[in-house]
């Protein structure tokens, strides 16, 4: 028999890691903009990863070690050091992003057991998120090779609509155990042809020095492609392949195939029944998907047509609003807080290069409706720097007990928008000259920090608000605002 009194072991435990005056290690995140002190032995004996970077880490004259993580959000580090200490993850109100993110960084920090919980969590309780996001989940965990779960998720989305991943410009930057695993399926809906092209494309662009006219291809040329495709050829079912893709496709490229291969490919064609020295691999099933009915569902859960139409005229510069009919601009979400979250970063990571956006606000306890157009370019990678712009304006729309929608045009260009530095960017989310969207808590929703100017001495034209007070906010979108093509 033995008693356990874990509950107890973590509280003594989480109490040592608040105790400022014992440590002996301060680990730097954010750009070195925050920092936390730990113990060099509660971090060696439950990493393997601190165990190795401490080895390697000489300490100061107060024989202290600093780790860097510059990468490393200060918000997910807490909640790394919490468990490290207390084995507790508290992940209650928190968004599917930040839950994918810390799984990558206790990944990184070989913290198996917490990356193993976070996986799963996702698959069993994420499925519509990781659908949504699903190229850029497909790339960050094969980049990683570490999760099979969720890889065999993708996988099975994958195998019924290879288009996801193979018809993408990033195709080419795919891990090989990506590919592999995909050319492993004997579900993959892909006729075998196209699957050998991808995989010949997939093997060229990994030697950027080789001939783009394949006549001009040497020997070595060949052998270099083949030495790259070698993990990949095999799962090639070559067998089930019609005479003419033969001729067309695979013939071109013959020399990266084994002799004994190429033999039997042609003996096949010319005598499917005799047997062959190469192993004949099944043929992939063919599946028959039925699609659902298709549902058009809003384009927006805070705006209406009528409002994107108001918009569109203001962008327009027109005196006579556009009706939802003769709106001239498609209205692209890009963003939304309720299906990406509501962490500042979010912003910049997502909307980071896109020209011609409107920002939606929702703003908590009213019936207001508030935002900004920015006419630029967000950009994520400079240092806190105001963009010049005579053609940005922010505005409140006519919704519920407001009556008239107001527009409030740039004065100051100089002040126009600004795009944050990295260090602010945890923070600050979209930021026009006289309205912006702050949080102290990394997330717009949980404190009254977003910001509108309520006087006329700013750098738009007039108020967008008459409150003075900050707010919270229930929800808001970002959309890039195109030409229709007609």
């Amino acid at each position: 028999m033995s008693l356990k009194f874990f509950e107890k072991l973590s509280q003594n435990f989480i109490e040592l890691l608040n105790n400022k005056d014992d440590y002996n290690v301060i680990i730097e995140v954010e750009n070195k903009e925050k920092t936390f002190t730990a113990h060099s032995h509660v971090l060696k004996f439950r990493s393997p990863y601190f165990r190795r970077e401490l080895e390697n880490i000489h300490p100061n004259e107060n024989n202290i070690k600093t780790i860097n993580k510059s990468s490393v959000s200060a918000q997910i580090f807490d909640v790394i050091l919490q468990y490290i200490y207390g084995g507790i993850v508290n992940l209650e109100n928190i968004e599917s992003r930040f839950i994918f993110d810390l799984m990558l960084i206790a990944n990184e920090f070989e913290l198996e057991e917490l990356t193993d919980k976070l996986e799963i969590l996702l698959v069993e309780t994420k499925g519509s998120w990781l659908k949504t996001h699903f190229s850029f989940i497909y790339y960050s965990i094969f980049s990683k090779n570490n999760f099979e779960k969720l890889g065999k998720f993708c996988n099975d989305i994958v195998s019924k609509y290879p288009n996801l991943i193979f018809d993408t410009d990033d195709f080419t930057s795919l891990q090989e155990p990506a590919l592999v695993s995909l050319l492993e399926r004997n579900d993959l809906q892909m006729k075998e042809v196209k699957i050998w092209d991808y995989v010949i494309k997939w093997g060229i662009a990994q030697n950027p020095t080789l001939p783009t006219n394949l006549e001009e291809w040497t020997k070595e040329n060949f052998l270099t492609l083949k030495t790259t495709l070698k993990q990949c050829l095999p799962h090639v079912r070559y067998f089930y392949l019609s005479g003419i893709e033969v001729l067309d496709a695979i013939k071109p490229y013959k020399k990266i195939l084994d002799k004994q291969l190429w033999e039997d490919i042609n003996q096949h064609l010319l005598d499917p029944d005799r047997p062959v020295r190469s192993i004949i691999l099944p043929a992939r099933t063919t599946l028959v998907i039925e699609l659902p009915p298709r549902i058009k569902e809003p384009f927006s859960t805070i705006i209406s047509e009528e409002h994107a139409s108001e918009i569109s005229s203001w962008i327009d510069l027109k005196t006579t609003k556009y009706s939802s009919k003769n709106n001239p601009y498609e209205f692209q979400l890009i963003l939304q807080g309720t299906r990406d979250g509501f962490a500042p970063q979010t912003f910049w990571n997502m909307c980071y290069g896109h020209a011609g956006t409107v920002v939606i606000v929702k703003v908590k306890g009213t019936d207001e409706i508030i935002g900004g157009y920015n006419p630029l370019a967000w950009d994520n990678s400079v240092n806190s720097e105001w963009m010049r712009t005579k053609d940005s304006f922010i505005f409140s729309l006519k919704n519920g007990n407001i009556r008239n929608s107001v527009l409030s045009r740039v004065r100051n260009a100089r002040f126009a928008v600004c795009n944050m530095g990295k260090s602010y960017q945890v923070n600050n989310g979209p930021y026009f000259g006289d309205f912006y969207m702050y949080s102290s808590k990394y997330n717009f929703t949980l404190d009254n920090d977003c910001y509108c100017r309520c006087d006329n001495a700013g750098n738009y034209e007039k108020p967008i608000r008459i409150s003075s007070e900050n707010f919270s906010i229930v929800d808001y979108e970002v959309f890039k605002v195109v030409k229709k093509i007609i």
